[in-house]
């Protein structure tokens, strides 16, 4: 598991060090805000679609073979992106960076629900969350120093590393059998379909695309209901307490990634800071969040999930409502509204996790938690591409207003996440 752990970090590094090169990369490209937020949602959009597919497989393809493919991928789209220099090579190369990164992310979860015993399972997740958590610390630290210096070509050199770790976890993972698996090619490829078409509609406002999305949407429910063996297994969709917790973990990537997108930008189109300062100003937050995961995972195998559900949901939701109103009056009221989101963030993930593998049976633990975090990293994706679309649509009005607005939209997904948290409680008592 500390060795997973490594390797995820550096794949979760990979979007915070892009984060705060988003300012750059819109200026040296010449590209626009909604343009630029691509370059975050594309990854995560894959990222996303990766990680279930590669969570449903592993419930009979073994994860050593799994993790030799996503590590081999990861490493040859990064090798490519240190030659991109247009927006489209860019694009590509981090659409697919994301095809071999979920790899870590998905079958880390699968790991700890299928080896870690219950009562340890909180630590196991809170451990892949340090994991995630030191990333968001040192990925804004190391995206600017790379920016500063060597532009953000330099970005995709940092995740050439992780294809070295693949010998070691091959040794360390235990050996499975394959079974017998025939994959369902046109569910998943109707989930690609589902989410890109979606992700389309809302970033460009189109009807078409609105409506290939509503078709899409249409023809997967009916392919799930004539297959035998689907890709997307409709008796997750049948378990409600399971649809409440996918719901939370959507609202909750949307608040984390919209505001990992719309700080670095707040600091330098509001406060004129550098890329390099940009990362110091948010690492704080994070580094604390990493030192503090160890404890929440004793204390969630302790005290339960619901209880950090509950803390969680309000530290996030306080930080965002003063951000709403106070995000104008200094630089430092990301500094230190960051120390807070950061913990909270991430205890509330983990917490959200745990859960969702409690309530899963085994043989449902790779396609739930790959449905789970594929639905997580979509509302991530939503976020961003939402947040660059609003930005770019209140052009030419004053900054602190702009700014405003958006935290306004993510003030609401909060909320709305803290109510159907209330309904799970309810349900679960």
């Amino acid at each position: 598991m500390p060795v997973w752990t490594i390797g995820l970090f550096i794949v979760v590094m990979n979007t915070t060090m892009f984060n705060v090169s988003v300012p750059s990369i819109i200026q040296d490209l010449g590209i626009s805000a909604d343009l630029g937020a691509w370059v975050i949602s594309s990854y995560s959009i894959g990222y996303a679609l990766s990680t279930v597919i590669y969570s449903r497989l592993s419930d009979t393809v073994p994860i050593r073979r799994l993790l030799t493919v996503g590590l081999m991928v990861l490493g040859l789209a990064s090798v490519f992106g240190l030659f991109a220099r247009s927006f489209y090579m860019l694009l590509a190369a981090r659409i697919l960076q994301s095809a071999g990164a979920g790899v870590m992310a998905g079958l880390g979860l699968v790991l700890a629900s299928r080896y870690v015993p219950i009562e340890r399972r909180g630590s196991a997740i809170a451990m892949i969350s340090t994991g995630s958590a030191m990333a968001f610390g040192l990925g804004p630290i190391v995206g600017g120093l790379i920016s500063e210096y060597w532009g953000w070509n330099g970005l995709f050199a940092i995740t050439c590393l992780v294809p070295v770790l693949l010998p070691i976890l091959l040794r360390l993972l235990p050996k499975e059998s394959a079974a017998a698996f025939r994959f369902d090619t046109s569910g998943a490829l109707y989930t690609v379909l589902n989410a890109a078409s979606l992700l389309l509609a809302v970033t460009q406002l189109s009807a078409i695309w609105l409506a290939v999305s509503i078709v899409s949407f249409i023809a997967h429910a009916r392919h799930m209901k004539r297959a035998e063996e689907t890709f997307i297994n409709p008796a997750l969709l049948a378990n409600p307490a399971y649809r409440k917790l996918v719901v939370i973990g959507f609202c909750i990537l949307v608040l984390n990634l919209g505001n990992l997108f719309l700080m670095p930008l707040v600091l330098a189109h509001l406060y004129d800071r550098s890329a390099m300062v940009i990362g110091l100003m948010i690492a704080p937050g994070a580094i604390l969040s990493a030192v503090l995961t160890p404890f929440v995972g004793r204390w969630i195998d302790r005290f339960g999930n619901m209880r950090f559900l509950l803390i969680g949901h309000c530290m996030l939701g306080t930080v965002m409502i003063a951000f709403y109103f106070v995000l104008h009056v200094s630089s430092f009221v990301v500094l230190f509204g960051y120390l807070i989101f950061a913990p909270a963030y991430s205890a509330t993930i983990a917490s959200l996790n745990n859960e969702a593998s409690r309530i899963l049976l085994k043989t449902m633990l790779g396609s739930g938690m790959g449905l789970m975090q594929l639905i997580q990293f979509f509302g991530g994706s939503i976020s961003v591409a939402v947040c660059g679309k609003l930005l770019d649509i209140q052009k030419g009005a004053p900054l602190a207003h702009t700014y405003q607005n958006v935290y306004g939209v993510l003030v609401l997904a909060g909320m709305s996440s803290f109510v159907i948290l209330l309904l799970y409680r309810g349900r679960a008592a």
